[in-house]
């Protein structure tokens, strides 16, 4: 939260400058990602305005910037197209609460599941279907539309070489905007394609009734906006955390999100999330506080009240060179050249994600990533063996090495004769782990399989966690003085490791 201690007149007026490039930086890509979801550019400015208040204000990482982000708007591209405003509103509604509960509730940490080819993989996707997004508003426009998208994107990639006063961005809208209106050139302006009405953000709930065919669509919607938003966030927090020296607070960051997301849907707004490209402008320029932030959300939002009918003059070839530079340095090149070195199920999963991302939609995208690398790890881990087996006359020990889990649960069965062993039988665990619920399942069916067949069973090096849920093998292990001291997974359980910090988990680890 802002506070007035260890401020300096040096540091205001840093963050003051720096907000003021924050503001004008953030608009073209506001504009322009509104017109990719096929909104209007003021509903993208007034979230710009709400979520970069909020967050400046609140969030977990002071000089982090939040607003009108392409990830986001990727995802929201088809439920605006086949059911309108209102669907995206209580998509965006629901995505605050559920970034709010994140946070509450500790689960940011647990964003860091979804795999990096994953994460890849959806940035790449995303950066293609902007750009074609761009292509189809230029496409058949004429060699003028080319010229004034090629002049932008010019000016973009030299303008930072000349000089870096301004967000080479703004240059760029600047130049293509004033060669467009200044020689009268007859080309496709922003207010050709939507109603331009300057003003302040104001309340309403969602024209859309709250039914259950509603919630339907919008719930998967919302479920990925608010994963994908906090993933966005929290990798630009951890960029930050490396520029600044200062680490920043996830869950924190996660209900500022939340709450900037919720009052956006109740204002007729989209949801956003941090935008890496303006937190390190802002950074780079000298804005380390809130103040900073702050000082652009609200520059901007004054900016659309008074010059908003210059904005519909803007010409759309300026923001389409402007956002396929952004489309080129969002792209993940260095994953292409990675991806002969890569693991085979990882480059799998990267070109798997974006090739849902550009066909389908995001939300189906991340979460097929994070299921197929899920499966891939199982898979991989799933190897269960007999390290030694040492015989004896009539007894046999059988060393066991791996993990015992759902995965690896059948191959554990399938290593065992139990008519072909002799008569007494000692398993030695002390090179595996006993994971969840179905490694202690798969011990107890081995056990009575032992037992039918008329043999003696010990088993050795079992944690008494393990040995406790065991309901047929239990009074077959032996208590050894250095058995292992692990938890098992188990459903309807707290571990006694609360004391750490404010957390509790529900499962065993």
């Amino acid at each position: 939260m802002l506070t007035l201690k260890n401020l300096n007149a040096t540091d205001v007026k840093n963050d003051v400058l720096a907000g003021f490039v924050v503001a004008v930086s953030m608009i073209p890509e506001a504009v322009g990602f509104s017109l990719v979801a096929g909104l209007s550019p003021i509903v993208g400015l007034h979230t710009a305005f709400i979520i970069g208040l909020v967050t400046a204000l609140f969030g977990g990482k002071p000089g982090m910037v939040s607003g009108a982000a392409g990830s986001i708007v990727v995802v929201l591209m088809s439920l605006a197209a086949q059911h309108g405003m209102g669907y995206v509103l209580w998509a965006t509604l629901f995505a605050g609460l559920l970034q709010i509960a994140i946070g509450v509730f500790r689960l940011g940490k647990f964003i860091r599941l979804v795999p990096l080819p994953a994460i890849h993989g959806f940035v790449n996707g995303l950066a293609i279907v902007i750009m074609l997004a761009q292509w189809h508003m230029i496409a058949g426009q004429g060699p003028l539309m080319y010229g004034l998208v090629l002049l932008a994107i010019v000016v973009v990639v030299l303008f930072p070489k000349i000089t870096r006063v301004i967000p080479s961005s703004l240059a760029a809208l600047i130049i293509v905007s004033a060669v467009a209106i200044g020689w009268h050139l007859s080309t496709l302006r922003v207010g050709d394609l939507a109603d331009i009405s300057g003003s302040l953000p104001s309340f309403s709930l969602p024209a859309v009734p709250l039914t259950l065919d509603m919630l339907k669509i919008v719930l998967p919607y919302a479920v990925v906006i608010a994963l994908v938003g906090l993933i966005e966030s929290l990798l630009t927090m951890t960029v930050l955390d490396e520029m600044g020296g200062k680490k920043g607070n996830g869950n924190l960051e996660s209900i500022a999100q939340g709450a900037g997301n919720t009052l956006c849907g109740l204002f007729g707004c989209f949801a956003g999330c941090a935008m890496i490209g303006q937190s390190i402008i802002n950074f780079t320029s000298g804005g380390r506080g809130r103040i900073s932030a702050a000082v652009g959300a609200i520059l901007l939002i004054l900016f659309v009240v008074s010059l908003a009918g210059y904005i519909g003059l803007l010409p759309v070839a300026a923001l389409a060179g402007i956002m396929l530079v952004v489309c080129y340095n969002t792209f993940e090149w260095s994953s292409l050249r990675r991806l002969r070195r890569m693991p085979k199920a990882d480059a799998l999963v990267m070109l798997v994600v974006t090739l849902i991302t550009i066909f389908t939609d995001l939300a189906i995208a991340v979460i097929s990533g994070v299921i197929i690398s899920a499966l891939v790890f199982a898979w991989q881990h799933a190897r269960i063996r007999i390290r030694r087996r040492q015989q004896q006359q009539d007894k046999v020990v059988y060393q066991l090495e791996g993990p015992l889990f759902f995965g690896s649960a059948a191959a554990f069965a399938e290593l065992f004769t139990p008519q072909q062993d002799p008569q007494q039988v000692i398993l030695d665990f002390s090179a595996t782990r006993v994971m969840d619920a179905s490694g202690v399942e798969a011990i107890d069916k081995l056990t009575a399989r032992y037992l039918q067949a008329g043999k003696s069973i010990r088993l050795r090096h079992l944690s008494a966690d393990c040995i406790s849920l065991l309901s047929k093998a239990g009074p077959f292990c032996s208590h050894e003085l250095d058995d292992p001291a692990y938890l098992v997974a188990e459903e309807d359980y707290k571990t006694d490791d609360q004391p750490r910090g404010k957390e509790s988990f529900t499962l065993r680890t």
